[in-house]
């Protein structure tokens, strides 16, 4: 066999193994676990993405979450509907739940699948701390989402009945009644059951209807990459409370220590990662105004003696602008209550111990300059007589000094006054 037909005889098989696997049907799994933020938005339409580059037969999104944002499932579900590539949901492993923004997101698939043990429901929107509120503005949340919700399973041909009634009345049903009130599809126990139950499904996507194959299926997982993991943590509501704060106390440290650089360089820092939270986050703008009060009341006890008026004022300023700090009547959006008390308590015993050390600073006799000798005691090292100055000696320093009663070399005196480069001194 020559060379050339040995390179051909390789090209060929090389060719063969490439369109085997470029051939293989993929399908992209995606795994959210937690709440539904605007990282979790934003991790779901990067799969979605990517479906399409590899052309997968679909997108398998295993689901297990509490609710979240209703911003962020909105546009997670828009994602979805919008996807050219077909999209599974599948509340799993067992044990798991699509609650609050999970219903919204289970329904908006083109299959939705439960594993056994599993539950689906409550979506009734709630206060901020988990409370119902009947007041107008939540009729209006509820309005809204129950008649997103019922569009959602409309559009996919499920129970817009139950749809609504999880919106307004917060029902939550099992696997298995989700399946027989035409909520789900299918139940599966485990991944393999899943592709089995799925393969030749045939379902309508953005660009019209396809059949989905898992024969001999290539599974590719979604791995979230740093930029995921910081939206994740700097979308918590309890984090991004701490870089507002971190980033006053870095600034506050450069003002009152210029020069030392980190402090106001961490300082700016935290508040930009906190303004870029706070673009993600329901954010109230009137509790950052009384954080930031809380924080010009502290600074002016130090110059103003109001016998701690200021300070109270600050303490419960910083504490109301805490709980006020993120403002959503739609979910669980808040800061940790201990979180706030912990924040309150140090702020409060920082800003007293700096407070004292003004006063006390106020009242410290001064230790430079001309001012820091009175009452110092000097000895005369050259005579002193009433209208002949002498000299005397004090801090290792030489002075000419005059005084109104004669003073001879050796003895001690008392500085009284400075003026000029002389000393008035008396005799100790």
């Amino acid at each position: 066999m020559t060379k050339m037909k040995k390179i051909l005889i390789i090209s060929i098989l090389l060719l063969l193994v490439s369109h085997s696997l470029y051939s293989t049907p993929k399908i992209l799994k995606i795994r959210v676990d937690g709440a539904i933020t605007p990282a979790t938005s934003s991790f779901i339409a990067r799969g979605i993405e990517k479906s399409q580059k590899i052309d997968a037969e679909a997108v398998i999104i295993m689901l297990n979450t509490p609710g979240g944002l209703l911003e962020s499932t909105r546009e997670i579900v828009q994602n979805i509907l919008e996807s050219p590539i077909p999209v599974v949901v599948y509340v799993a492993p067992q044990g798991a739940r699509a609650g609050s923004a999970g219903v919204f997101i289970t329904l908006a698939a083109n299959i939705a699948v439960m594993a056994p043990g599993t539950n689906i429901g409550a979506a009734h929107p709630v206060g901020m701390q988990g409370e119902a509120d009947s007041s107008v503005m939540f009729d209006k949340v509820t309005n809204d989402a129950a008649a997103f919700v019922r569009s959602i399973a409309q559009r996919r041909n499920r129970n817009a009945s139950w749809a609504e009634k999880s919106v307004r009345e917060s029902i939550s049903s099992t696997e298995k009644e989700a399946l027989d009130s035409n909520v789900i599809d299918f139940i599966a126990p485990n991944l393999d059951s899943l592709l089995k139950a799925i393969n030749n499904f045939k379902t309508t996507t953005s660009t019209g209807e396809k059949i989905i194959n898992t024969t001999d299926i290539q599974i590719i997982e979604l791995e979230s990459n740093w930029k995921d993991e910081l939206l994740k943590i700097i979308s918590n509501p309890n984090v991004a409370y701490l870089l507002l704060m971190a980033g006053i106390y870095g600034i506050f440290f450069e003002i009152y220590n210029p020069g030392a650089i980190f402090p106001g360089v961490l300082g700016g820092i935290s508040l930009i990662l906190a303004a870029y939270s706070f673009q993600m986050l329901p954010v109230n703008w009137a509790g950052i105004a009384l954080i930031l009060l809380a924080v010009v009341m502290f600074l002016l006890e130090i110059k103003i003696v109001s016998h701690g008026l200021l300070s109270i004022g600050g303490v419960i300023s910083l504490f109301l602008g805490s709980i006020m700090l993120f403002d959503d009547p739609t979910e669980y959006v808040n800061v940790s209550m201990s979180l706030i008390i912990t924040v309150v308590i140090l702020t409060t015993l920082f800003f007293l111990v700096i407070i004292s050390l003004g006063i006390k600073a106020q009242y410290r006799k001064a230790s430079l300059g001309s001012s820091a000798l009175i009452d110092q005691t000097a000895i005369v090292i050259s005579d002193i007589k009433p209208g002949k100055p002498g000299k005397v000696k004090v801090r290792g320093e030489i002075w000419r000094a005059v005084s109104d009663a004669e003073i001879n070399s050796g003895y001690e005196v008392i500085i009284e006054k400075v003026e000029s480069l002389t000393l008035f001194v008396k005799p100790k």
